[in-house]
């Protein structure tokens, strides 16, 4: 989706992912033509915002990141920044597990149940900025508490908004999944690019 000339538009800025994620890095990698590319400069942002309306506050998050990234980098940057999170079956969002208990909580929740992950993303250039969300909905098979209490056992919860990852060893939970994959990993491949796109032709 980004050849030719739009990629030849991208290549005019210095593109930034304002985003410490190792697997946003390679997400972007993957979406990006080979003769894009880009560097990571992580933001200071605190990510402190009250959790109110999850597509609210997910856009409200990733504009103030990149508004951090971008003030520092300034010129010719094309900052892209995200923040992703997971909604509860209650529409809590879920932070990243306190505790084992927490995680146990959490997972049980979740278990034979549809939830919801919502990126917000913002884009930035100088004169110009846009910020949008992507949501898809996951269902969970039933797990029994045996079978929770080894993943958390695997130490891959623990630092998982949700309590999990969906790119690793709780891959085999998801029953169903509605909408971008990607957008559980971190970020919404498909509209990110499509956003890009219509990004550098309004230069």
């Amino acid at each position: 989706m980004m050849l030719g000339s739009v990629a030849q538009a991208l290549g005019t800025y210095s593109l930034v992912l304002a985003s410490g994620s190792p697997r946003r890095k390679d997400l972007l990698d993957q979406m990006l033509p080979e003769t894009v590319s880009f560097r990571v400069e992580t933001s200071g942002f605190e990510e402190d915002l009250p959790k109110t309306e999850p597509s609210a506050y997910v856009m409200e998050t990733a504009r103030c990141k990149g508004v951090e990234v971008f003030e520092r980098c300034g010129g010719n940057a094309l900052v892209i920044a995200a923040d992703t999170v997971v909604v509860g079956v209650d529409g809590a969002i879920l932070e990243k597990p306190a505790s084992e208990a927490d995680a146990l909580r959490v997972l049980s929740s979740l278990s034979g149940r549809t939830h919801a992950v919502l990126t917000g993303v913002a884009l930035f250039r100088r004169g110009r900025t846009i910020t949008f969300f992507e949501r898809t909905e996951v269902t969970f098979s039933p797990l029994s508490e045996d079978t929770i209490r080894a993943y958390i056992a695997t130490g891959e919860p623990m630092d998982k908004a949700g309590s999990y990852g969906i790119q690793g060893r709780a891959g085999p939970f998801v029953e169903k999944l509605e909408g971008d994959y990607f957008n559980v990993v971190g970020l919404p491949m498909n509209r990110l690019s499509r956003e890009l796109v219509a990004f550098v032709r309004d230069d």
